[in-house]
């Protein structure tokens, strides 16, 4: 079995995340998107929101299983018999720092870090330029999936 994890903070779930999890969902038999839990951050949204977000956006997905963690993704991936980190590029700086990150996952452990490029109508969207767009009282709805417009 082919099980991969997506991990991110997710705050919010971009129409841009969708557009890589609906693709990379076709290529494993298992996607885990997991919800990195960072203290020294600061989120928007509860991670109890974001992982809601997340489930009821693909609650129709039997193949996709919604998880938080905390700690290094290659631990995560040892204890729960991940194969594969898979992750979304945007632009040639997520390329740069991507790659800094699979190298040294790799290094530390033997899992295989897979890249899908963004679709040209969402590559402009990140979740710190949704926030951004939410705190100015903007229109983020186009931003993203139904299941985050609740503010």
């Amino acid at each position: 079995m082919k099980r991969a994890i997506f991990p991110g903070s997710f705050d919010p779930l971009t129409l841009g995340h969708v557009d890589i999890i609906e693709r990379g969902v076709k290529l494993f038999d298992e996607l885990i998107i997991a919800i990195g839990v960072n203290a020294d951050k600061k989120y928007m949204f509860s991670l109890e929101e974001r992982k809601k977000f997340i489930e009821d956006c693909f609650k129709h997905e039997p193949k996709i299983k919604v998880v938080t963690y905390k700690g290094l993704t290659v631990h995560f991936c040892q204890e729960n018999n991940v194969d594969f980190i898979f992750r979304g590029l945007r632009n040639p700086a997520d390329f740069e720092f991507e790659k800094a990150i699979a190298h040294t996952n790799r290094d530390l452990a033997p899992i295989e870090t897979v890249f899908l490029l963004t679709a040209a109508s969402t590559s402009y969207i990140s979740s710190s330029i949704v926030r951004d767009v939410i705190r100015n009282d903007g229109d983020y709805t186009k931003l993203v999936p139904a299941s985050v417009r609740v503010k």
